[in-house]
């Protein structure tokens, strides 16, 4: 599915371009990219990349395997980036932030080794599992309905004076997340596309900075569930749309159900990202187990997002080489089997 501008519309929002600035504004630079870099190396793994069996039609398909990172998904960087960044007097009272579920876990294991306090406030409907993850690293976990854990997260930083670090409307949050593409340009030769899931934006805004800045002619392309495609919609219409939480919360991919992207991560995505497709729920499942059997890797839904991509949409990314973010791995196990084994070995 792709949006047109004659799509049928939702009960949605929509916020106009304008009322973040122009797209050039704020944009992270080159500069922020390498800083991030070296703030993260001594806690962020340099994820390998992995070569997969091409589809008919597509040239070389490479996968960025932010699975194995350490709290198992890429969040960790922006979050290693921005606690670096508050210094000792910023964070001194601890931490907070709202989360599905990876973006705290992330926290929680950054704020332990800057041995600072840390709550992360979660919906109800969070996986368990990631409940667990994060309260395993020493988080206080918070859980509210969806609609409520950003007001109260900011309503914790006001009253206990802690210091919000956002999931993706950030810029150091962003920079670290770039750090993604930077490795990817050093790994990889000749990438003509690379695909990336969006939730709130932080991840492509980060890796669009990068890419655009060292290879300009490369096509960075923007990834999302058609059940939580509210980038698809305001990328045709050049406004930064809204979902509702009842809509996004449709997706298998929890990870990618924000409301919207950031107004920060939207001005990176209009002035940067060359396109947005979406990806059918089918499709998601179908390209966990196709990275589980030919990658040998354990994916969640929302870090399937982007090759399912491929899967979906061989023809329209075309015959050049193409690059994947496999952006997190943090499924139980119990869940991710009967996924992958009720959907047919995709035909690659």
């Amino acid at each position: 599915m792709k949006f047109t501008p004659d799509t049928p519309r939702s009960d949605l929002q929509v916020s106009d371009m304008d009322s973040v600035g122009t797209a050039e504004t704020n944009l992270i630079t080159p500069s922020d990219l390498h800083v991030a870099q070296v703030r993260i190396g001594t806690t962020c793994l340099r994820t390998p990349v992995l070569q997969l069996p091409r589809p008919a039609g597509a040239g070389s398909v490479w996968v960025k395997a932010e699975s194995l990172q350490r709290t198992g998904s890429f969040k960790l960087r922006g979050v290693v980036n921005a606690v670096a960044a508050l210094g000792e007097v910023g964070g001194a009272r601890g931490v907070v932030t709202y989360s599905a579920g990876n973006h705290g876990r992330a926290l929680a294991y950054a704020a332990r080794r800057a041995d600072i306090a840390a709550t992360v406030v979660m919906p109800r409907t969070a996986s368990p599992y990631k409940i667990d993850a994060t309260r395993a690293l020493g988080a206080t976990v918070v859980l509210r309905a969806p609609d409520e854990i950003v007001p109260h997260a900011h309503h914790l930083a006001d009253v206990r004076g802690l210091t919000v670090v956002p999931p993706f409307d950030d810029p150091h949050i962003i920079a670290g997340q770039g750090t993604v593409g930077l490795e990817l340009l050093e790994q990889v030769d000749d990438i003509d596309t690379i695909l990336v899931p969006v939730g709130g934006g932080g991840l492509i805004a980060g890796v669009a900075a990068a890419i655009k800045n060292q290879r300009p002619g490369a096509r960075v392309v923007a990834v999302e569930p058609e059940l939580a495609a509210d980038l698809a919609e305001g990328f045709v219409t050049g406004k930064r749309t809204v979902w509702s939480r009842e809509l996004t919360g449709r997706t298998i991919a929890d990870g990618l159900r924000s409301a919207a992207v950031g107004e920060l991560t939207w001005a990176h995505i209009t002035a940067l990202v060359d396109d947005v497709v979406t990806v059918s729920e089918e499709a998601i499942v179908s390209a966990m187990r196709w990275l589980a059997e030919c990658g040998k890797l354990v994916v969640e839904p929302s870090g399937a997002v982007a090759a399912a991509a491929i899967l979906e949409h061989t023809h329209r990314l075309g015959r050049g080489n193409i690059a994947a973010i496999a952006t997190g791995g943090n499924i139980d196990l119990r869940d991710f089997a009967p996924l992958v084994t009720a959907t047919p070995t995709p035909a690659v």
